[in-house]
This record gives structure tokens, sequence and C-alpha cells, in this order.
């Protein structure tokens, strides 16, 4: 079986699915459609059961992915059109938990240029493959942007303070690199691809069943190498003593007293992070902070959905991130506000409160949304109880099917959708969630 499309390749032979990027032009970047087809792979593979091991590379020989497709997102929200740039993502999340979750071991090959997006896809795998070709990153402050596709997740478990570091200077790593941060696990010199994938063919074959992923990290690790020792331990302590301030000026203060002192690299990166758009530097810190009391990838992946609808909702640096990077390329971007004195010191807590007008899954309900109907209601009749005619009407097509009015003064508004654990808390003053049975009570408090 196997399936072509003017961007990804997907056949499964000898128990192995194996999907490839096919967008070698532009370095793989990742589309709305060329997602659409990833999805649509990923959900046959789901329930195949002879597919017994998913492999997933890039065409080309620059590397598995660029990340997402950055003028697709530009030209949408120039137009106009952010709802259409927050739909882009939670398409792009959705796969890349998609790719995580599936039910057979993953391998991914991370051979030469793989960030952003293509970070979203390989590097939450069972088992990832670097060679001396790969250069990994997140590198969304470069654009104005903050790490998502679960980045935030890899970063925030990077050793001591090297998420910081990796997360604000949008710093490009090597295969040693990514292997220490933890963002991929086995060396394997390219020329060795061929056999490594023709030996996972055979194990897959073995008839096994269920293929476990040791044993495919065992196939993996006789191709492997001892990994070089990454730049980054000697980076560490500096690392963890500079990045480890409250705030991102302090942490340029601390970077500049270490350049005196004649730490020439602490020059260096004091030096990008004020060249960086200073929202998106400020943002990534709260990001990757927050991140590491998260318990899992999909709720990164949500607190991520949050900040990138933020940015594209209401941030101009985005944009013109991506204007003076990838459109003009005259790499000389002016970001509102310009220096790092003039950010509000609430900003990041701002961007990780920010509420979607969308779910990010389809099975949960968004709390703006929610807010939306409550509020509609709520104005609407006052102390009255709506008929249920009105309350169809007044809902919007929002899910309302219910208003009661409580003696406390208080109004509950039962939503006909279940959303996650996660919402039901309330997001804002004297409003609290409360599931029961297949609705969401929403109680504006009196």
């Amino acid at each position: 079986m196997a399936r072509m499309t003017s961007e990804i390749i997907a056949r499964v032979d000898d128990g192995v699915g194996h999907l490839t990027l096919d967008r070698p032009g532009a370095l793989n970047a990742l589309g709305y459609t060329m997602l659409g087809e990833i999805a649509d792979v990923l959900e046959e593979w789901r329930v195949d059961p002879t597919v017994r091991l998913v492999l997933l590379d890039g065409a080309g020989d620059r590397g598995l992915c660029a990340g997402g497709d950055v003028r697709e997102l530009h030209a949408s929200i120039v137009a106009g059109r952010q709802a259409d740039a927050r739909r882009y993502f939670r398409r792009e999340y959705a796969v890349d938990a998609a790719l995580a979750e599936l039910p057979v071991p993953v391998v991914t090959v991370m051979d030469g240029i793989t960030m952003g997006g293509g970070v979203g896809l390989a590097a939450h795998a069972p088992v990832r493959v670097v060679t001396e070709r790969s250069r990994v990153a997140m590198p969304e402050t470069r654009i104005g942007f903050t790490p998502d596709v679960g980045g935030s997740w890899l970063l925030a478990r990077a050793p001591g303070r090297l998420g910081e570091l990796l997360a604000l200077g949008a710093v490009t790593m090597d295969a040693a690199d990514a292997i220490y941060a933890g963002f991929a696990d086995h060396y394997v010199p390219s020329e060795l691809l061929p056999v490594l994938v023709a030996d996972l063919a055979a194990l897959a074959t073995a008839g096994v069943d269920p293929l476990d992923v040791e044993d495919v990290r065992e196939v993996v690790r006789r191709h492997a190498l001892p990994a070089p020792v990454s730049r980054l331990v000697a980076r560490q302590a500096a690392a963890d003593e500079a990045y480890a301030a409250d705030t991102v000026p302090e942490i340029v203060a601390r970077l500049r007293a270490a350049a005196r002192a004649g730490d020439e690299q602490a020059g260096a990166e004091a030096d990008e992070l004020e060249r960086l758009s200073p929202t998106a530097v400020t943002v990534a810190l709260a990001a990757v902070r927050s991140a590491r009391h998260l318990p899992d990838l999909r709720a990164a992946l949500e607190q991520e959905y949050g900040l990138v609808s933020w940015f594209v909702d209401t941030q101009p640096d985005l944009v013109e991130g991506v204007r003076a990077q990838v459109v003009d390329k005259d790499r000389d971007p002016s970001w509102r506000p310009a220096t790092l004195a003039e950010v509000d010191p609430g900003l990041g807590a701002e961007a990780l409160a920010y509420v979607p007008a969308e779910a990010l899954w389809d099975d949960a309900l968004s709390p703006r949304l929610a807010r939306r109907a409550v509020e509609a209601v709520v104005r609407r009749f006052g102390e009255d109880e709506p008929t249920p005619d009105e309350l169809a009407e007044a809902g919007d097509d929002l899910v309302v099917e219910l208003v009661q009015r409580h003696d406390d003064g208080s109004t509950v508004v039962h939503l006909a959708d279940s959303c996650g654990e996660h919402f039901l808390d309330g997001y804002w003053p004297a409003v609290r969630f409360d599931a029961v049975g297949d609705v969401v009570e929403v109680t504006v408090e009196s």
C-alpha cells in the first residue's frame, strides 16, 4: 500500500509504515494541506494491523523539516484571517500528538535541518535518530514568536537551565547537543541509514507481536556510534547561573557580568538576546518555566496553543519577524516594543492567561466560547429565565441548552459539550466550571 501526494510519500512495506515528507524545495516545510495528508495517514496506520513500526524521514539531502510554512502563516495574518492561522496550529498540534501517541514504535530520522515544526514531528517519538548532518533548533524567537509544537515540553526537561538558553537564543544544536539536551537518542552516521532501515524492516517481519520498542532501540543501537561530546556540557554551569535569573533583563545582566569576567560566549549570548524580539524572549522564558509544571505533552501543546493564539491575535512581532527573516529577508526587524526595558513585567503572565477563541482538541469546549455563551445569556435576559427558543437565539449556536437562576443570585448555564478537566477551575473571576454528566455547568456567581 502506498500513498503519494505532491507533499508526502506514505507506504507500508514489510510491516514498516514509511512516511517521507516530500517537499524538498521548501526543505519539507509543513503547510496546512500537507499536515492534513499526514493526519490522514496516521489515522489509517493507527488501526492498521499490518503496520508494526513507523519510520519518519524527509526527502532531499538538506534535512527532515525546516518547520511550519511561515509564509503561509504570514499571509493569513496579514490578510486578517487570524482564524485560519489558529486553525493551522490546531491541525499541526493534532498531528504532533497523533504521531507521539501511535500504538506502535516510531523511529524518526533527523538527518540535516530539523527545526520548529520538524522538531514537533520528530522529537516526541520513542526512538529519535540524529546524524553528523543534524541541525536541530527551536528558532521561534528569531521571528518574534515562542517555542511551540511541544518544544516547551522538551526545553523544560533539558538539563539545568539549558532549556532557557536554547529557547531564548534560538540556539542551533548539532547531533551531540540534541542528544545531551534530550531532543534525540541515537547518533547514526548518515551513510548507515539505508542499512538501519533494512534492519528495521527485518525486525518488523520477524513475527514478534506486538513489536516492542526496546527491540527497536536495540536494532538502532547496533548502528549507532557514541556521540561526540556536546559543547553544551562545557556551557552547563554558566547557563545554570545566568539563566536562573527571574527575568530576561536580569539574565542579560548576569551574562554581561560573566563577559566582563572573561566569558566571551556569555557576551555573545547577551548581544543576541538584545537583538531578538523583546516580547518573544519574555514569553519564551515564561513558557519554558511554566511547562516544567505540566503533566504531559498534550498539556504543553494546550499551553502553547494559548500562547500562539495570543501572538496571532494581538502581537505585531510575529508578522514583522517573518517579514524580515523569510519574506523580505532584510534581516532588519522593527520590534514593538523595541527594547527589553520597555516590556511590561507582567507580559509573560498575560500571554499564559490568554484564552483562544477555539478549543485545541475537538472534544474540548473552549473556555472563551463558554464565556461568550454565559455573557450572551446574562446580557440578554438579566434576571429573567429565557424560553428554549430565546436561549437558542441568545446562545449564538454556542451549545447553550439550559439556564437556571438560583436564590443566591447566581446564574447556572448548562453547556451541551464536555470539556477537559483542565477547564473546570474557571478562567475569569466569579465563574466556576463543574462537570455534571454530559454537560458542563458554568456558574456565574452573584
